[in-house]
């Protein structure tokens, strides 16, 4: 993760581009791997853990209409949570994560090991499902920042 991190970080210094997260289930690990590189400063922007439906109401406006629809574990809250991060944070890249960490809370619909994860880049926005099998914890949030770490690497 660590070197994801560092590879992440050198290519938005290199291309002078601004980095925000939102993150529920993965409690600050994304802002905190980011920042134990040297040189984030330059590149990341704003770091929210949006942990509780109330701070993804109050804070990233997500519609009450879309929790209570959808949950806060879906497609629609994810995407919600970034386009509004973006606004918040005028970054040039937003992360938006909410899911299931477990090891309790998960249900059929909404199993242990369901993340979204939200990407925004200019005005490009995709929402990624994943369903880590792992059922521990704390490696569904390693997985999770992982995975965003290699798709923000993966973007043109």
């Amino acid at each position: 993760m660590k070197n994801l991190a560092n590879k992440l970080v050198k290519k938005l210094i290199q291309k002078k581009l601004k980095i925000a997260f939102a993150e529920s289930c993965t409690g600050g690990m994304l802002s905190s791997t980011i920042t134990s590189v040297s040189g984030s400063s330059k590149v990341f922007n704003l770091g929210l853990i949006t942990y509780s439906n109330k701070a993804k109401i109050d804070v990233l406006k997500v519609s009450k209409k879309i929790i209570s629809k959808y949950g806060a574990v879906s497609n629609e809250c994810c995407l919600s949570m970034v386009k509004n991060l973006s606004k918040i944070s005028k970054a040039n890249i937003s992360i938006s994560i909410t899911g299931v960490a477990g090891p309790n809370g998960g249900t059929k619909l909404k199993p242990i090991g369901l993340v979204y994860i939200g990407i925004k880049k200019g005005n490009k926005i995709i929402v990624q499902k994943n369903l880590f099998k792992n059922k521990n914890r704390i490696l569904i949030q390693k997985a999770t920042t992982t995975k965003v770490l290699k798709s923000v690497l993966a973007l043109k």
